[in-house]
């Protein structure tokens, strides 16, 4: 186990917003959190990667108790966040070079990755000269140039358009099978939830609980094909159950 959050509970004020939350996290898996908008998902990443101090429970990464301290986990949030005046090269290179890399040294480094993460070709580009999705591309290659074993990515397609979306999910599936990075994933999304995860957390309540733990056990990367065959359905059905 890679990642462990132990009974994690948080308040803000009179308002309890996560109630005696526990989850785990497997090296090489992807794990989802699922729920409705505002259910907490968002202050749970935030305690796990040590942006906000939980009022009870601990987060422990490889048996290490890391409540609190920022630094040990990647974080993607929603919006790619990447920096306009900078090239692509140079915002994917950033975490390489916050962490005492010469510049040189880190674009050289970085640069090795584009056509894994299908970039090839945009290296001296700006960030207003790429597409959405390949900006999506973008962030979650510097996300993985943070060099940790675990990543929490909160929404990283919600802003695309169908079509993208789903070029993307299928793109991420094969390069995730490729990286092995352990990931916790964020999602409003049924069918992405089913289609990326090993296992899919069912976040509900006020204040929020994990309702429900769902293993999705065929084989990935999963294509779209899947999406039509009568386990998908299962799958969506429960889960829609679950949420309700």
């Amino acid at each position: 186990m890679i990642l462990q959050a132990e009974h994690i509970a948080k308040a803000y004020g009179e308002k309890k917003v996560l109630k005696d939350i526990s989850i785990e996290l497997k090296a090489g898996e992807l794990v989802c959190l699922l729920g409705v908008s505002g259910v907490g998902k968002t202050t749970l990443f935030n305690i796990l990667s040590g942006l906000t101090l939980p009022d009870s429970g601990r987060i422990l990464l490889e048996g290490q108790d890391i409540t609190g301290t920022a630094g040990h986990i990647s974080y993607m949030q929603q919006k790619d966040l990447l920096l306009p005046h900078k090239t692509v090269l140079d915002n994917v290179a950033l975490p390489l070079i916050l962490n005492g890399m010469k510049k040189k040294e880190a674009r050289r480094e970085a640069d090795q990755l584009f056509e894994r993460f299908g970039l090839s070709g945009t290296q001296e580009k700006y960030p207003d000269q790429l597409s959405g999705g390949m900006r999506q591309r973008a962030a979650l290659l510097r996300t993985y140039m943070c060099g940790n074993k675990v990543a929490l990515l909160d929404e990283p397609f919600s802003a695309l358009d169908t079509i993208t979306k789903s070029a993307m999910q299928e793109w991420f599936l094969k390069v995730m099978e490729d990286i092995q990075l352990s990931t916790v994933f964020i999602t409003h999304d049924v069918e992405e939830a089913i289609l990326l995860s090993d296992r899919i957390y069912i976040m509900s309540g006020s204040p929020a609980v994990i309702s429900a733990l769902l293993p999705i056990t065929e084989k990935k990367p999963r294509d779209r094909e899947f999406l039509l065959r009568d386990e998908f359905i299962e799958y969506k059905r429960k889960i829609k159950e679950l949420l309700e």
